[in-house]
């Protein structure tokens, strides 16, 4: 059997003389000692380093393409793959709002990386 916290709700153990998510006594006649209640706060998304990770995938995937333009019979388009890797690792994080990021990097970097074979080719 669990024990419902009247606060909050929160479905508690049995054995719990306190609620798990607010601390209100769950037992009548129980003082609350002192305790620190722990919240699950949402990490922040350092904007710098996301940023800097758009413009390295940017310089990366599409350098092929505007030296290509620039400069017909250049072989930079070896370049443009390496503006694949960020976007991929991106992915790989748990965080939802950093994927995010990471799909968007992706669909950039594969325009670049089609436009810079489309200029390489002809």
């Amino acid at each position: 059997m669990t024990r419902i916290c009247s606060n909050c709700e929160f479905e508690n153990q049995d054995d719990y003389d306190f609620c798990a998510k607010c601390g209100t006594p769950l037992v009548e006649g129980v003082e609350s000692k002192d305790f620190i209640v722990l919240k699950h706060e949402e990490p922040k998304i350092n904007k710098k380093a996301i940023f800097i990770t758009y413009i390295i995938t940017i310089a990366l995937s599409w350098c092929g393409f505007i030296i290509g333009v620039l400069f017909k019979n250049s072989s930079v388009i070896s370049f443009t793959f390496f503006g694949l890797f960020m976007p991929i690792f991106l992915l790989q994080d748990p965080d939802w709002n950093i994927k995010k990021h990471g799909l968007i990097q992706l669909l950039i970097s594969v325009v670049g990386v089609v436009l810079s074979i489309y200029v390489f080719l002809s």
